[in-house]
């Protein structure tokens, strides 16, 4: 692309308010809304839409929920199209989701890709699992623009190109091929660096084995992996692991060839094997890898937290109660623990203890979004409705896309059509 191509989204952006005249093409996922949406936004604004690119295309927006890439890792067909006419002389403006947005002037519900979000709210938005959440975090793959107090606040960008990129890989495309799409479209992007290295790390985590010379190794779980399904490999000595200290986790060996000796180990090791553990879906030694943490150093509020998380999991509710009580005894503004406390106390039947956990959240940290939300929704569960609508509005102001935004529209929406209701 010429120097020319690359600087005409800003005159476009400075010279044209609508899109009077442009046929526009949206590719890649879009983080604001469906290309259904976008299209009929373009109609509005006095533009066409298209699906494909064509000679007659005038625009492209690229969306920013990941990147634009097809199933099988290659850039979006749409994108490379626009870039052979471009070569060939056909002039198309390539622009950026958010350019697009500030172009038409949108204000419309939608994720503000400047906006950052707890972890509790991707995984709404995202449908990622809160520790898949934290674990890329643990990894160095995600990192918080910001924290208050234990909590994180990512960018949606940031997370979604992870997401996008490990779906990638998990369907099989071959990380060679996913690294020369990034460079590709780095003629368009300059925000490359990140998902390279995000790219480089997820790889690394999704080999299923590596193999050295002492044999295979599982990288996800940091466990040397032995074959004893055979006789011959069952009557050799178990090899010495001198750079086992490379190797986070457990070693598994058969009964009849464990280790003469048992490894010591931190209690912050016990806490990672536990993190990976629970990651993996194991509670049972999830839950003894973190009491082995807590026996070594019981003031370690993650720890408590984590653990609560596991004997959730394996529906041990009570305990997992007490032991959220035990990370706010350790840390009292641990927010996130408080959060959980209101939210089992909820599921336990009991409301009001849920409010109380829920309102010192919100004492700790006035902007929590994740305790506005639920302290609405008890609140609407005791019918008292009034007192829920400041909560649903606040969290509007952090989300304006996905479930937990959707359902605070939902619940004001019934409010004022309701509002002249007598409530018990």
């Amino acid at each position: 692309m010429s120097e020319t191509d690359e600087e005409q989204p800003d005159q476009l952006l400075q010279g044209s308010p609508a899109l009077q005249g442009e046929r526009v093409v949206f590719t890649g996922t879009l983080a604001s809304m469906t290309h259904q949406k976008a299209g009929e936004f373009v109609e509005q604004h006095g533009g066409q839409a298209a699906q494909h690119v064509s000679r007659q295309t005038t625009l492209l927006v690229v969306g920013e929920e990941g990147w634009p890439l097809e199933a099988d890792g290659s850039p979006s067909v749409n994108l490379t199209h626009a870039q052979e006419l471009i070569a060939e002389g056909v002039t198309i403006q390539i622009i950026k989701e958010s350019d697009w947005l500030a172009l038409i002037e949108l204000r419309e519900p939608g994720v503000n890709v400047d906006q950052l979000y707890t972890p509790a709210m991707l995984t709404q938005m995202l449908d990622v699992p809160v520790g898949t959440i934290r674990r890329w975090e643990r990894q160095g793959l995600i990192k918080p623009a910001r924290k208050i107090f234990r909590l994180p606040y990512f960018s949606f960008q940031e997370v979604a190109s992870v997401r996008r990129l490990s779906q990638l890989l998990e369907s099989g495309v071959n990380p060679r091929e996913l690294e020369s799409s990034l460079q590709h479209l780095g003629k368009f992007f300059n925000e490359i660096d990140a998902p390279l290295s995000q790219l480089t790390l997820l790889a690394q985590d999704a080999q299923l084995l590596l193999k050295d010379e002492r044999g295979l190794i599982d990288p996800r779980q940091g466990q040397r992996v032995f074959d004893f399904g055979t006789a011959e490999t069952a009557e050799t000595e178990v090899p010495e692991l001198a750079d086992e200290e490379t190797f986070e986790g457990t070693i598994e060996f058969t009964e009849h060839l464990k280790p003469a000796e048992p490894v010591e180990r931190s209690a912050d090791e016990w806490f990672d094997e536990g993190c990976q553990l629970l990651d993996a879906g194991e509670a049972k030694p999830a839950i003894e890898a973190f009491r082995l943490a807590l026996l070594g150093q019981p003031d370690m509020p993650e720890a408590h937290l984590h653990l609560a998380e596991a004997l959730y999991l394996k529906g041990n509710t009570e305990g997992a109660l007490e032991r959220y009580y035990a990370a706010v005894e350790w840390d009292h503004d641990y927010i996130e623990a408080w959060t959980q406390l209101g939210c089992l106390h909820n599921e336990l039947g009991d409301p009001e203890a849920a409010l109380q956990a829920f309102e010192i959240a919100l004492q700790v940290h006035p902007d929590y979004p994740d305790a506005h939300l639920h302290k609405a929704e008890v609140l609407h569960q005791l019918n008292r409705v009034e007192e829920a609508v400041p909560h649903w509005k606040i969290y509007l102001d952090f989300d304006e896309m996905g479930p937990w935004a959707d359902l605070a529209r939902q619940r004001l929406q019934e409010y004022d059509d309701g509002e002249d209701l007598q409530f018990p």
